[in-house]
């Protein structure tokens, strides 16, 4: 493996692309060390302890500390994730929206540019709220985190946090286009292991022996089930026919089409992860509402629960999304392939569907497993509910890891290296 990592850097190609996103990484990781104007810092690190439980530690943990420094990057690529999820559920109720997106590469660009206007949209109200979040715990310890609170100092604070995710969210689609791996997964894959230090110094002095003890064992446990299952396919047989192309007969011949156990990836979990830390955020943000933020507090079984359904509705909403069984079946008759023992045209279609259902329904039961059981035995023990090898985070890691892992895999078999996989 070690070989070919040096291998990848003798392709100029891939080179520059593995240091962009190197590169990018690095800029967004400084930008979450960065406080925004008007901050007091010895407050800030007064207030530390805040973001150590519930659902501040988990965007904490999202953001790679950048939440709890009240830093540039303090919100993070969380208001492009909600934003996304919004456009995609919008594309599916909305005809215009569902006839723009069929346009082809110019119907999509439109809609990405609905998700970067929305994007601006969801970061500022989400600034306002944590800048008041952040005033009234500094107040609460003693020491205020703004040396001067105004309508002044709003407007900065805000406008600077609306920047940094809007910032975030172009460094992401850069790395998408230009780096190695998709943007988005990779900057909250670099935050969470940025969280690694703390995690493991939890772990280390964490009074609870039973913690300390199952801990090393349920992380090799998830990163072996993770590997497991999204290595796992049905591969089906397609035979191809001989055609006549000009004046050459084209050789037919046989292969298969993969179908991952998991076709989702872990897309599913972060986008449930986004949707559930929404009710408690509005809970610690809004006056009168503690109780929400405590019933749907993470590791509590009402998040554990609504997180499992979320991840089962988006394995199967986003399998949708990114494999079509109509477009597959005519692609395949249209290059003159077929699977042996079923008719070209429609009746593909109904057969890749089923095996589709047949594969997505264990795929989702698997991630919301590994996501949720971790979480609930953590939750037994003594160790904070954020902890760092929670399984959503675990999952996270793990699988983007395994996909980013993939992507530069096929850029070095397009050029005859041996890949990671083999």
């Amino acid at each position: 493996m070690i070989s070919t990592i040096f291998s990848s850097f003798r392709v100029a190609e891939i080179r520059n692309k593995i240091l962009f996103t190197m590169a990018v990484l690095a800029v967004y990781r400084l930008g979450s060390f960065i406080p925004v104007p008007g901050v007091n810092t010895q407050a800030v690190d007064d207030i530390q302890n805040n973001y150590a439980n519930g659902v501040l530690g988990l965007l904490n943990t999202f953001t790679g500390g950048g939440l709890s420094r009240i830093a540039l990057f303090a919100l993070g690529i969380m208001p492009y994730i909600t934003a996304s999820i919004i456009l995609q559920l919008l594309v599916v109720v909305s005809p215009a929206l569902e006839k723009l997106q069929k346009e082809g590469e110019v119907g999509q660009a439109r809609i990405t540019q609905y998700t970067r206007y929305l994007t601006v949209g969801l970061a500022a109200a989400q600034a306002v709220g944590y800048t008041f979040l952040f005033r009234s715990q500094g107040s609460a310890g003693g020491t205020p985190v703004f040396e001067n609170f105004n309508a002044g100092t709003v407007i900065l604070v805000v406008l600077c946090l609306t920047a940094g995710s809007v910032l975030v969210m172009w460094m992401g689609e850069l790395i998408t286009q230009r780096g190695i791996g998709n943007g988005i997964s990779l900057m909250i894959f670099a935050s969470i292991v940025a969280r690694l230090p703390h995690g493991i110094q939890t772990w280390w002095t964490n009074p609870d022996p039973v913690f300390k003890i199952i801990m090393p064992f349920l992380a090799i446990g998830v990163v072996a089930a993770v590997v497991f299952i999204q290595e796992g396919q049905r591969r089906i047989p397609i035979q191809y026919a001989k055609r006549v192309i000009g004046r050459r007969m084209s050789s037919g011949g046989q292969t298969y089409l993969p179908l991952r156990v998991n076709m989702a990836g872990v897309i599913p979990v972060i986008f449930a992860a986004s949707i559930m830390a929404f009710p408690p955020t509005i809970g610690q943000l809004v006056p009168g509402l503690e109780g929400l933020a405590t019933f749907f507090n993470p590791g509590g079984w009402a998040y554990v629960l609504g997180e499992t359904l979320m991840i089962i509705v988006f394995t199967y909403f986003y399998t949708a999304v990114t494999f079509n069984p109509v477009d597959q079946a005519d692609n395949l008759k249209k290059y003159g392939g077929f699977i042996p023992g079923v008719r070209p045209g429609r009746p593909t279609a109904e057969f890749l569907d089923r095996i589709l259902a047949r594969l997505t329904f264990p795929g989702a039961l698997y991630l919301a497993s590994v996501a949720a059981l971790p979480t609930i035995i953590i939750a037994s023990t003594n160790a904070p509910s954020s902890f760092y090898f929670g399984g959503t985070s675990l999952l996270i890691v793990v699988g983007v890891a395994l996909d980013t892992m993939k992507q530069l895999e096929a850029q070095l078999m397009m050029r005859n290296y041996e890949g990671f996989l083999k």
